[in-house]
């Protein structure tokens, strides 16, 4: 029992005979997920750049994705649990394996002095995005009667329909309007050039220390933020008792509040360079985690999912942004390069939600979880101190 009344629930499922809490299930498919695709994720960005097809792959994740979303309307009970896990491993795949092609895209539409910017815009956008979705599947749920759903239960499984349904649908836009792929036939093994892509770009990284040091440390800090991003309305669920309902809102106060925190930090760059702007950033991660430990009501959890809110955007945008500065100029082939970007990103949020999902099941208690995670930003913030990243003149 913690203070002010509230219980922290444990439920238990068998999965390969192996007894673990559902939080670990949880976050053990998080880190199958990313380890899948951190696995392919070189290979396809080496493939997309070499062989011109970007969209072809950012359009074959994304129907994946969203199809795999749509089919978790099926888990019903725990008979479905198979159903549940697959769709939802699956469909963070797609969006994952999506995020590849999505982050080459920024050196091809945008100059070096419109990184920060333009990549601020894209999370912010996408913020807004998911607010309305929620929005929308909060009125149904809230008001399951007036669709004809006879529990409130019964509505939840609609909202992944309604996510499938809006990320076919939107991603029509950047389909049809980010630069179309090659249309020249390419010639040898795809997938021999993908590795030698990858080697190349591994080359010329270790002639760059300050882009080696940015991903060091880079992937300590983002193994705390995944974790806390995904794993955030378990820790609401579980130790709070948060309903459907409260998860929403928890979600709409990170998504409303990340809006004007990518925006807050791209204007932070610009006056104050990148370097300081993460590194602020960083401590926040830092504090945000401590003082998750010690948190005891909704409400305190909801302030600090706005704490969280204006860190969440800005450190993703910034941290994209950030390493594109870092590549050498005028580089042709930017999706080799941004596949260690990701290789980074992928396996960090493996390390991170692993971590996470293991200390509470050897703990019991995922409050230690949350504590564990403060050690990533440590690390990272030492590394971080190191790196030397350029600052760019604004016009305008």
């Amino acid at each position: 029992m913690t203070g002010d009344g509230i219980k922290e629930t444990i439920d238990y499922v068998q999965v390969a005979g192996i007894r673990m809490t559902n939080s670990s299930l949880f976050a053990y498919s998080i880190s199958l997920a990313y380890l899948i695709i951190a696995a392919i994720s070189p290979i396809l960005s080496g493939i997309a750049d070499y062989g011109g097809k970007r969209i072809a792959f950012l359009r074959f994740f994304s129907l994946m994705g969203a199809l795999a979303c749509m089919s978790m309307w099926f888990f019903t009970d725990m008979n479905t649990l198979w159903v549940g896990v697959t769709g939802f491993i699956l469909a963070t795949i797609g969006f994952a394996g999506g995020i590849v092609f999505y982050n080459s895209f920024l050196p091809i539409i945008a100059t070096e002095d419109r990184y920060d910017d333009v990549s601020a815009k894209g999370f912010s956008y996408g913020f807004i995005g998911s607010v309305i979705l929620l929005l929308i599947n909060l009125v149904v749920i809230s008001n399951y009667k007036w669709f004809g759903f006879e529990a409130k239960g019964l509505a939840v499984p609609t909202a992944f329909v309604m996510v499938g349904l809006w990320w076919i649908g939107f991603s029509q836009i950047p389909f049809r309007r980010l630069p179309q792929d090659s249309r020249e036939k390419t010639r040898g093994n795809l997938l021999g050039k993908g590795y030698q892509e990858l080697r190349k770009a591994w080359r010329n990284l270790k002639k760059n220390p300050n882009a080696l040091r940015f991903l060091s440390a880079f992937f300590c800090y983002n193994a705390g933020v995944q974790a806390v991003l995904f794993l955030a309305s378990t820790f609401a669920d579980v130790v709070l008792g948060f309903d459907a309902q409260k998860l929403i809102y928890l979600v709409l106060i990170l998504q409303i509040v990340a809006i004007g925190g990518a925006w807050a930090s791209a204007k932070l760059s610009g006056k104050k360079g990148n370097k300081f702007s993460i590194m602020v950033m960083l401590v926040i991660w830092t504090v945000v985690c401590i003082t998750g430990y010690y948190v005891q009501t909704g409400l305190d959890f909801y302030l600090l999912a706005a704490g969280v809110g204006v860190v969440m955007g800005g450190i993703q945008s910034l941290s994209r942004a950030t390493y594109a500065k870092l590549l050498p100029e005028d580089t042709p082939d930017t999706a080799s390069y941004f596949s260690f970007y990701d290789v980074m990103d992928k396996i960090s949020t493996v390390v991170g939600t692993f971590t996470f999902g293991f200390v509470q099941q050897i703990t019991g208690d995922m409050r230690d979880s949350v504590r564990a995670l403060a050690v990533f930003f440590v690390i990272s913030l030492i590394i971080f101190s190191v790196v030397k990243i350029r600052r760019m003149a604004v016009e305008g």
